[in-house]
């Protein structure tokens, strides 16, 4: 199926509990992957604005994650620290791998990245940095405190 971009609406916002949706307020996402009908894995066109997050910093038990930027400058932030990638550099990030990962830009410009997973039924995230824990259900994710409680 043919996909033209520019066709695809974007995706604003996040289903984050409320106290963490600002700091990805700046993350659009075109879900190629939705508009071609993939069942197994997604592929997002994600713009990050000057000063925004891809996500807060996390890892999934079961999905695999996959990065590509196009254009702009990112910093990638991991355990080991932070790393900027530019365009035509790529970044991977094994499901399972307790390895915390987000993308923050720090430039003045935008920066455009393609963004690859699978999905994987029952997968849990963790957010090493956060009081948060997300897991996959029938229903959407799910989101509580790293106690078990509710959001």
């Amino acid at each position: 199926m043919l996909i033209n971009p520019d066709r695809v609406p974007d995706s604003r916002g996040s289903n984050y509990p409320e106290q963490f949706k600002h700091l990805v307020a700046g993350r659009i996402k075109k879900r190629l992957g939705n508009a071609a009908n993939l069942q197994n894995f997604g592929v997002n066109l994600v713009e990050l604005a000057p000063g925004s997050a891809s996500a807060l910093r996390h890892w999934h038990e079961k999905q695999d994650e996959f990065i590509y930027v196009l254009s702009g400058e990112i910093v990638l932030v991991t355990d080991a620290g932070e790393e900027v990638l530019t365009a035509g550099m790529a970044a991977g990030f094994a499901a399972g791998v307790a390895n915390g990962h987000c993308l923050i830009n720090r430039s003045s410009s935008k920066a455009t990245y393609l963004e690859i997973g699978d999905r994987t039924p029952n997968d849990k995230v963790s957010y090493p940095d956060d009081d948060l824990i997300s897991e996959y259900s029938a229903n959407g994710w799910i989101f509580t405190h790293k106690d078990g409680s509710l959001y």
